[in-house]
């Protein structure tokens, strides 16, 4: 089952976004990605200081399967990066809602997103 929350915005690459205040989000990789990966053993993030680019990867995740770029569904500066995600890319798969990536202040500009029903429903595309 694809867990899915409401209060996040998605990316078709299966990026959640979660907006704090009007230029600050944390992102993440959705339920969807983490069961399609499998177990996540290693996690490649930038460096807060940093920029990244809507639509472009700003780092990647390995699993026992592949490994998979990670595209920024937001342009700006990252502000942080969540520790416990690169010491523990399991976390990942156990709560990947609660395992940010990535903190990105300043932001300008937002890849193409969708709201929690419409991902659901391109979910369901995917899946098939």
């Amino acid at each position: 089952m694809n867990k899915i929350l409401e209060s996040l915005s998605y990316a078709k690459t299966h990026e959640w976004v979660h907006f704090m205040g009007d230029t600050t989000a944390r992102v993440g990789i959705s339920d969807f990605a983490q069961h399609e990966l499998g177990d996540i053993v290693f996690v490649n993030l930038p460096e807060a200081g940093d920029t990244v680019t809507a639509g472009e990867a700003f780092g990647d995740v390995e699993s026992v399967k592949a490994v998979s770029d990670v595209l920024s569904p937001v342009t700006g500066v990252i502000s942080a990066v969540n520790q416990d995600a690169l010491d523990h890319p399991e976390s990942i798969n156990e709560n990947p809602y609660d395992s940010w990536l990535i903190e990105v202040k300043e932001i300008t500009a937002e890849a193409d997103l969708m709201t929690a029903a419409e991902y659901d429903e391109f979910c369901g595309k995917e899946a098939h």
